[in-house]
């Protein structure tokens, strides 16, 4: 779950960034050996975690109480360290953020009201779809699509078959989230591109707690203004959007979208083992091998991408 976010170096994939003028920052090469490939790693450990947390959180201050706080914190952390520039920007510069933030707030609200309705692993696995289907219409390579084909298998395997049993409406909101997700990495490395360093996203995040705010204050109230939930509120949001986000907006500076977004397949992986550790949810032998089909699917999607020199 995401439930997001250098350098300026154009996509090798079309879909991921079509030409859009001069890209505002510094230029740098080709990433070299695993390096954004931890980033993706990394910010799926945070958000995962993050989400765990979050789950604990819930009760209090209910689903959009907790995606209000934690997009809203966010914003204040990240517009606090980045302090971006809101003049020298282009009509089209502004409506990628727009669309960049909207997609966050959706992708946020989507997943959260999944989560209390399915179980958490079950939620992230559909909504792990939405990368998955954008990896196989992005790219021009068979192999890809091979690639994105069997983390498929895995995430489906790590279900247990339970679909069927699932709230439709619970899982409706799961693969909402994975659409909102899709749009979330397009417009990610778009945002990357006419932003330097994290000025996008501080302020995408910004449209996404307006955006958010409405609705967390409807459904929760003065129970966001609580001290204890505002501080766990911070954690959530510290782990599951300001780190992240940012990781994978570098991330994707450096990694064509079809390979970032099947090494988003991972993520169903990470929500076990962050409910194994924090939420006490036991793994079976079904879930083990499932967790290893989708990892060698996506460390299958970086060695070939490594192995062609792919961009």
């Amino acid at each position: 779950m995401n439930d997001a976010r250098s350098t300026t170096a154009p996509a090798a994939e079309p879909v991921a960034l079509p030409a859009e003028g001069p890209a505002k920052g510094p230029v740098r090469g080709p990433a070299k050996g695993a390096g954004p490939v931890a980033l993706v790693v990394a910010g799926a450990l945070s958000v995962q975690f993050g989400a765990a947390v979050a789950v604990l959180l819930m009760p209090r201050a209910g689903a959009l109480g907790v995606v209000t706080l934690r997009l809203a914190l966010a914003a204040v952390v990240l517009l606090l360290v980045c302090r971006p520039r809101l003049r020298g920007h282009s009509r089209a510069d502004w409506g990628t953020v727009v669309a960049f933030g909207a997609a966050m707030a959706g992708m946020n609200i989507c997943i959260y009201q999944a989560i209390v309705r399915i179980p958490m692993g079950a939620a992230v696995t559909l909504e792990v779809l939405g990368p998955l289907l954008l990896s196989v219409l992005a790219s021009r390579r068979l192999v890809n699509a091979v690639w994105a084909a069997l983390a498929l298998g895995g995430v489906v395997l790590l279900s247990g078959g339970g679909f069927d049993r699932l709230d439709p409406v619970g899982a409706g909101f799961a693969l909402a989230a994975g659409a909102m997700w899709a749009t979330y990495i397009v417009f990610s490395a778009r945002t990357g591109r006419r932003f330097p360093q994290a000025d996008g996203l501080a302020l995408a995040m910004a449209v996404g707690a307006l955006l958010s705010l409405p609705l967390g204050l409807a459904e929760s109230g003065g129970a966001l203004a609580v001290p204890s939930t505002l501080a766990l509120g911070l954690a959530v949001a510290l782990l599951s959007s300001v780190l992240p986000y940012t990781l994978e907006l570098i991330a994707l500076r450096r990694l064509p979208a079809p390979t970032f977004a099947v090494l988003m397949s991972l993520e169903p992986a990470v929500a076990a083992l962050a409910g194994f550790l924090v939420l006490h949810q036991a793994l079976s032998l079904l879930d083990a091998a499932a967790i290893a089909l989708v990892i060698g699917a996506s460390m299958g999607a970086v060695r070939y991408r490594a192995a062609t020199r792919e961009p």
